[in-house]
């Protein structure tokens, strides 16, 4: 097929806050490290407030990797929900800057703020998310344009739109737009917690209506309940026709084709740790959507997210395909 977006997603709009802390700062707040909880508005406000060095970014897992795979050359879409208010007109513009089309027009009629994360890094690069969803979790059915979905080679999917029943539906119409016009539709897992509460509805699309799952180990045991990640890896590979597995600081899992790849990560001191997953996504959707082979995609992926933990914030800041070129993938 001829696509007019080489990527699309479909994802929570999220406009990241991020600041340094030290671990005391989050023992005060009550903040548990290194994951990430969904708060209220309320709650939102007071974190906020506390925050002594803000640095805002278009965030969201989903808009991250879109802006990766951006700077690395596809033609992306991102399909997500903004208010029309200051944050929601930043993130448009923020998005539109980055080069991908954001095809939903900030609402000026919504009951909900914009979303935004609170990001605390710690001194050894574990960050902390405290995210408040506003207006991009009413996104559904109606928030997918036939002529976006439809037209993309590749979409991708965030679990975490799973939390709301609009968000499901939202979901599966545009995965089976994009099928249906002959391209492929994945999702990543988005976090175990997530998991837990969807098991059985990720659990069809693994084996049903997704063609990738991109997961880390944690994410994989707990859709198979299970401690031993072979196992629910064998299972999934069994269901799924890619299964793509990131282990922290260990070599990266791709199950495809009859083939399983093994690739090592680069062993770097992070500085901060947001967006590792998102970047290891944008690098290896752009290997899926160029026709690389599995082993390929993968090396890219582990590039991306490499660039990324170099420094603060969930995006690249160099031009990853110098870097990848420099490792002769391309």
């Amino acid at each position: 097929m001829s696509a007019k977006y080489q990527l699309a997603g479909i994802g929570n709009a999220i406009v990241d806050v991020l600041s340094h802390c030290d671990d005391g700062f989050l023992d005060i707040m009550g903040i548990d490290k290194g994951v990430m909880q969904l708060i209220e508005r309320e709650r939102a406000e007071i974190l906020y407030a506390g925050m002594e060095d803000r640095r805002q970014a278009p965030g969201g897992s989903v808009a991250n990797t879109l802006a990766g795979a951006g700077r690395l050359g596809l033609r992306t879409a991102f399909v997500g929900r903004v208010r029309d208010d200051a944050l929601g007109r930043y993130y448009a513009q923020a998005l539109a800057a980055d080069g991908t089309d954001f095809v939903n027009p900030p609402v000026t009629d919504g009951e909900l703020p914009t979303s935004r994360s609170m990001i605390f890094v710690s001194p050894d690069g574990e960050r902390s998310m405290n995210t408040y969803l506003g207006i991009s979790a009413e996104l559904g059915p109606q928030d997918v344009p036939d002529e976006v979905a439809g037209a993309a080679g590749i979409l991708f999917l965030e679990g975490y739109l799973f939390d709301k029943d609009k968000g499901k539906e939202a979901f599966l119409r545009a995965a089976q737009l994009c099928k249906g016009a002959g391209g492929r539709a994945g999702i990543a897992l988005s976090d175990p917690f997530c998991v837990e509460r969807h098991r059985a509805d990720f659990r069809r699309l693994v084996a049903g209506e997704m063609d990738y799952v991109i997961g880390n180990s944690h994410e994989w045991c707990a859709l198979y309940q299970t401690e031993d990640l072979e196992a629910a890896l064998a299972q999934a590979a069994g269901e799924c026709d890619l299964v793509v597995a990131t282990r922290s600081g260990a070599d990266v899992v791709l199950i495809g084709g009859g083939l399983r790849v093994e690739v090592p990560v680069h062993r770097v001191r992070p500085v901060d740790a947001t967006g590792a997953g998102d970047q290891f996504a944008a690098g290896f959707l752009y290997g899926l959507a160029t026709g690389r082979d599995l082993a390929i995609c993968g090396r890219m992926g582990v590039i991306c997210a490499s660039e990324v933990i170099g420094h603060v914030g969930p995006r690249p800041e160099t031009d990853t395909r110098d870097l990848f070129r420099a490792e002769g993938v391309l």
